[in-house]
């Protein structure tokens, strides 16, 4: 089901990628200033429209991709992810925010899939995205523990 769902939507990546981030910041505006660019953030469009904030989208789908090619095989990605986390906690991310990026991922999703978003999709999706987050937290958790030793 991911795969199938995943093929067109990964050849698009950047598209799909800014539908997602538009919904994080409807649900979590806050989040907004977490992007240091040359362009400053100050509002959702100022950050969609900035080269250096459409790099990070096109990272993030790179990340969805990697997950869905390695789905067979997640525990290939734990280092990377583990990595990703600890990244994401140096700069502020709470692991909150990883529920609101599942929910903004389900979002586009829903929108790009239209009528072949159904709910065993939702499903598979929500499963793969939990064993993503669940990695990238221990990651988050330990860059917590490193500062503490």
């Amino acid at each position: 089901l991911i795969r199938g769902s995943w093929e067109s939507l990964g050849k698009n990546k950047v598209p799909h990628g800014v539908i997602m981030f538009s919904r994080l910041f409807e649900l979590d505006p806050a989040l907004l200033s977490l992007f240091h660019y040359s362009t400053n953030c100050d509002s959702k469009q100022d950050c969609l429209s900035s080269p250096e904030f459409l790099d990070h989208v096109t990272k993030v789908m790179l990340v969805i991709d990697a997950a869905v090619n390695h789905l067979d095989d997640l525990h290939s990605l734990e280092d990377f992810l583990l990595n990703l986390g600890r990244k994401h906690q140096a700069v502020g991310v709470s692991t909150q925010s990883f529920t609101v990026v599942g929910e903004s991922l389900l979002y586009m999703l829903q929108c790009s899939l239209g009528q072949a978003y159904t709910a065993p999709l939702r499903q598979a999706w929500l499963n793969m995205y939990s064993i993503v987050v669940g990695v990238m937290s221990r990651g988050w958790a330990k860059k917590g523990d490193d500062k503490a030793d």
